[in-house]
C-alpha cells in the first residue's frame, strides 16, 4: 500500500455472539428467546448474551437472570460453553484471513480487517462485506455486522451505532460524513464514553459528539484539567480525536502476542474464607496457577503481588501488596513463600471473599540462579512433569491434597474458562 493512500478498513461484530452460538448448535430454537447466563441454577445470575429475540422482550446483557425471567418468563437459559465460543471464533477469524491477512482480534466476538490491498480481487468494500457475512453465516451461524471506514475508530463507531441497528448488517462512515452523521448523536453514544463519562461532559456543557469534537482541544484540556486534574490530557485528546474520528493507528495481527509485563489471576470466592488455612490454600492454589502460566510463556519473575478483598461487599476492607524476590524465579514453591509473608504482613483477618495472585517484572527462564539449599534442576523438572501431566489430562489430573478440602477450588476452577465453564 502506497503511503498516503486511504484505507479500507472494517470492524466486524458477531451479532449476540454467545448466545447465536449456542441457537447453531440447537436448530429447534431458531424463533426461540435464548440467553445465555454464568449460572442458571442460580436466578441471581448474569445474562452475558440475549438474541434478538429475547431482546424484544426487553432482555439485556449484563442484567441479572431473575430480571429477565420477569420480562421473558418462556426465555431459555443456557449455561456458557466458553470453550466452544472459542473455537467458533478462531473459525470465523480464519474465515477473515480468506480475504486479508492483516485481521486483529479485538475480543472474542469483535475483530478489525484491513481489506485496503484486497479490493482488486475481491471488489468494493460493500461486495466483500457482504462475502464475508454470507461465509461466516453459512459455516457458523452466526451474523456478522460491518462497519466500514478509513481507519479503525470510524469502522468501530460505524458499527456499533449504524450496522448494528439496520437490516443489512452494513454501513459505513466516511471522514467526509462525521460531521453529517457523528456530531448529532448524544455524547452517549461515543466510543469510550460510559454513564459517569457522559455525566461529567454534561456538567461541562456537552451533550452532543459534535460538542466535544467543536471545542479547540487546548480549551477541551483546560476542562479536563480543572475537572480530573493535571494529568487529564492523554484523556481529553483521546477523547478530542474520537469525536473527530481521527485514528492513524495500523490493523495490528498478532496484538495479543505481544510480550506481558505480568501474570495473574484473580479468584472471587464462593464463600468467606476466615481460616488462615483456607485462604492458604486458595493463595497457593492461585500461586500454582501464575506459575504454570510463566513455565508455559517462558518466563521468571522478580515482583510477586498479592491482593485480598474481605467481607463485607459494601464496606469492604483489605490490600494489595508487593515485594521483591530475592532472584527470579517461577517455581511454585518459592513464589508462595512470598505469598505466605505478603500476606500475614498485611491480612487484617476479616474473612476473605476475593484474592489475586500477580507475577511481574518478567525475564526470560533460560538461565536461572542456582542455591546451596535447595536442588533447583530437581524442582525445575518435577514442575515440568506435572505441567505435562495437566496439559495433557488437563488441569484438574493432578493436584494437591489441600485443594481436595473444602476450601479447595482448583478442581471446579479447571471446568471453567474465564470463570464460565467451558
Amino acid at each position: 500500500m502506497s503511503q498516503g493512500k486511504e484505507r479500507t478498513i472494517f470492524l466486524a461484530d458477531c451479532q449476540s455472539f454467545y448466545a447465536s452460538v449456542e441457537k447453531a448448535a440447537h436448530p429447534g430454537l431458531e424463533d426461540k428467546p435464548v440467553a445465555v447466563a454464568g449460572d442458571p441454577a442460580l436466578r441471581s445470575g448474569i445474562i452475558l448474551a440475549a438474541c434478538p429475540v429475547a431482546k424484544k422482550y426487553g432482555v439485556s446483557t449484563a442484567e441479572r437472570l431473575g430480571e429477565a425471567l420477569k420480562k421473558c418468563p418462556e426465555l431459555i437459559v443456557m449455561r456458557p460453553h466458553m470453550q466452544h465460543y472459542i473455537d467458533v471464533s478462531l473459525l470465523i477469524t480464519k474465515i477473515y484471513e480468506e480475504f486479508t491477512d492483516l485481521v486483529e482480534i479485538f475480543s472474542i466476538d469483535e475483530q478489525f480487517l484491513d481489506v485496503t490491498a484486497s479490493l482488486a480481487i475481491f471488489g468494493d468494500p460493500i461486495t466483500i462485506a457482504k462475502t464475508i457475512q454470507r461465509k461466516v453465516f453459512s459455516q457458523t451461524g452466526v451474523k456478522v455486522r460491518i462497519g466500514i471506514s478509513s481507519n479503525k475508530i470510524l469502522a468501530k463507531i460505524a458499527t456499533d451505532i449504524w450496522a448494528k441497528k439496520n437490516e443489512s448488517g452494513i454501513f459505513t462512515l466516511l471522514p467526509s460524513d462525521v460531521e453529517k452523521y457523528l456530531w448529532e448523536q448524544p455524547v452517549s453514544k461515543m466510543f469510550g464514553v460510559g454513564s459517569r463519562m457522559t455525566a461529567h461532559f454534561a456538567r461541562l456543557g456537552m451533550y452532543s459528539i459534535g460538542d466535544v469534537a467543536r471545542t479547540p482541544l487546548p480549551l477541551l484540556k483546560n476542562k479536563f484539567r480543572a475537572r480530573f486534574g493535571k494529568q487529564s490530557d492523554i484523556h481529553a485528546e483521546v477523547m478530542w480525536r474520537t469525536a473527530n474520528g481521527l485514528d492513524d493507528s495500523p490493523v495490528t495481527p498478532g496484538t495479543f502476542d505481544t510480550p506481558p509485563k505480568s501474570v495473574g489471576h484473580m479468584m472471587t470466592l464462593p464463600r468467606d474464607y476466615a481460616e488462615s488455612s483456607e485462604v492458604d490454600t486458595i493463595l497457593l492454589e492461585l500461586t500454582e496457577e501464575v506459575c504454570r502460566d510463566c513455565r508455559r510463556k517462558g518466563y521468571m519473575a522478580s515482583i510477586v503481588t498479592v491482593s485480598c478483598m474481605c467481607s463485607p461487599f459494601d464496606a469492604p476492607t483489605g490490600f494489595s501488596r508487593q515485594m521483591r524476590m530475592p532472584d527470579p524465579t517461577n517455581h511454585t514453591s518459592t513464589v508462595f513463600q512470598a505469598v505466605k509473608k505478603l500476606l500475614y504482613k498485611f491480612w487484617d483477618t476479616m474473612p476473605v471473599r476475593r484474592a489475586g495472585v500477580m507475577l511481574s517484572q518478567l525475564v526470560d527462564d533460560d538461565t536461572y540462579q542456582l542455591t546451596l539449599f535447595e536442588d533447583q534442576i530437581k524442582a525445575r523438572a518435577l514442575e515440568k512433569v506435572t505441567d505435562s501431566i495437566k496439559d495433557r489430562f488437563g488441569n484438574a489430573a493432578i493436584v494437591r491434597a489441600s485443594s481436595v478440602t473444602t476450601a479447595g477450588q482448583a478442581q471446579n476452577r479447571a471446568l471453567k474458562i474465564g470463570g464460565h465453564y467451558k
